[in-house]
C-alpha cells in the first residue's frame, strides 16, 4: 500500500491493538466478523467504491458503514470498520486488504492471548511444506471448480483437532478466498504476519540432520544480533544438503552448506 492507504492501515492496526486489549472483547470472534465484513466489501465492489469515495464526508461513510454492519457484527467488529472507511484510501480495494489483514491479525492476537502463538506459526510453516510436497493436495486445494464447502471440509480432515484453532481458521479462509493469490504466497503473508506479532523476522534455515536446542538458540542470537531483531527459525529437513546450512530471511540467503561449497568450486574450475 502507498501513502493515504498505508498510513490508514496504520491507524487501524493500532485501533485493533486498543480493542483486543480489552478483556471484554474476544479476538478470536472478532476475527470472524472481520472476516465476513471483508468477505462482503470483496463481492460488494459497488458498497466498497461508495465506502471508500474520497468526494464523500470521513463521517457520513462512517454512519453507512454502522447501519449496514450495526445489527450483523458486534459493537467493536462495527466500529473498527467505521474507523476505517473515516480515513482515506488510495484504492478501494486497500480497505479490503487491510481488513483481511486486521482479520487474520485478531486470530493470531487470540493465540497470543492463549499462549499458542509460536505453535501457530510453526504449523503454517509445516503447512506450507506439506503443501509443496503434495501436488495431488496441492490441486485439490486450488480447484476452481471445487467449492468452499467441499475445501474447507478436506481442511478439517488433514488439520480438525490436530492444529491450533487459529491455525485451522487462517488456512481456512485463505484456501476458500484466495482474492487471486496462489496458496504460497497467502501462507508466506500469514507467516510473516505471525512473526510481525512478536516483532520477529523469519528465517527458514534448512540442514542435512535436525539441530539442537543448543543449535538453534545458538543460531537464532546470532541471526537477531545481525538482523537487529528477534528472530524466529522455521526449520526444515532435507538430506541433499550435505553438511552445514542454509538460511534464508526474506529475500536474503546464507548459503552455508557444504554442497554449495562443492557446488562453487566446480564452477570455478570450469570456469
Amino acid at each position: 500500500m502507498n501513502g493515504a492507504s498505508r498510513e490508514a492501515l496504520a491507524a487501524a492496526r493500532e485501533r485493533l491493538d486498543a480493542l483486543t486489549d480489552s478483556t471484554s472483547v474476544d479476538a478470536g470472534s472478532l476475527a470472524d466478523e472481520l472476516a465476513a465484513v471483508t468477505a462482503l466489501l470483496d463481492r460488494e465492489v459497488s458498497l466498497r467504491r461508495v465506502l471508500t469515495d474520497p468526494a464523500q464526508a470521513g463521517e457520513a461513510k462512517a454512519e453507512l458503514a454502522q447501519r449496514l454492519l450495526g445489527t450483523q457484527v458486534s459493537g467493536p467488529a462495527a466500529d473498527l470498520v467505521a474507523g476505517m472507511v473515516r480515513s482515506r484510501w488510495s484504492q478501494s480495494r486497500d480497505l479490503v486488504d487491510a481488513l483481511e489483514e486486521l482479520a487474520n491479525t485478531a486470530d493470531l492476537t487470540a493465540a497470543q492471548q492463549a499462549g499458542k502463538l509460536d505453535d501457530v506459526e510453526d504449523e503454517l510453516f509445516r503447512f506450507g511444506r506439506i503443501v509443496s510436497g503434495s501436488t495431488e493436495l496441492r490441486a485439490a486445494l486450488t480447484d476452481r471448480k471445487a467449492t468452499a464447502s467441499a475445501k474447507g471440509e478436506l481442511l478439517r480432515s488433514l488439520l480438525g483437532g490436530r492444529a491450533q484453532p487459529a491455525t485451522e481458521r487462517l488456512v481456512t479462509r485463505l484456501v476458500t478466498a484466495p482474492r487471486g493469490r496462489s496458496l504460497e504466497s497467502g501462507l508466506e503473508s500469514l507467516s510473516k504476519l505471525a512473526a510481525e506479532r512478536r516483532d520477529r523476522m523469519v528465517a527458514i534455515v534448512t540442514s542435512a540432520v535436525p539441530l539442537s536446542d543448543l543449535q538453534k538458540q545458538r543460531l537464532g542470537a546470532a541471526l537477531a544480533k545481525l538482523y537487529g531483531r528477534r528472530m524466529h527459525l522455521n526449520l526444515d529437513v532435507d538430506p541433499e544438503v550435505l553438511g552445514g546450512m542454509r538460511v534464508q530471511v526474506g529475500d536474503e540467503v546464507i548459503n552455508g552448506s557444504l554442497a554449495d561449497r562443492i557446488e562453487d568450486a566446480g564452477r570455478r574450475l570450469t570456469g
